[in-house]
């Protein structure tokens, strides 16, 4: 379960990380995606644990809140499933079609998330 909310979380950050302020996205990045611990954060910042905690929990659900509303990851992972359907069938019935591939193959979706 931790390691699925984890991944959310990263998820989520990677799609919304702008929208949060910059002490928020500071933190999110050490605890989600350097794996740091609150104590390792609070010492670095010379803030309480439990101030890293709640900035930690009030960014969650922010970042729950923005994809409820606007649901950009829900909507990206979609167009993800639709693009592998559409690869695999052109594969499978136009497989010499040089073009077809070309045109699926630019479908970039990094270029659709914030990095």
């Amino acid at each position: 379960m931790e390691l699925e909310k984890t991944l959310r979380m990263n998820h989520l950050f990677a799609f919304y990380r702008p929208l949060l302020t910059p002490k928020q996205q500071e933190y999110m990045e050490l605890y989600y995606g350097d794996d740091y611990s609150l104590g390792e954060i609070a010492e670095d910042y010379s803030v309480s644990r439990q101030a890293i905690y709640d900035n930690i929990k009030r960014s969650e659900v922010i970042l729950l809140d923005y994809e409820k509303k606007l649901r950009l990851v829900e909507e990206f992972e979609k167009r993800k499933v639709a693009v592998k359907a559409l690869r695999q069938y052109a594969e499978e019935h136009y497989g010499e079609d040089s073009r077809l591939k070309e045109l699926i193959d630019g479908i970039n979706f990094d270029s659709m998330r914030e990095e």
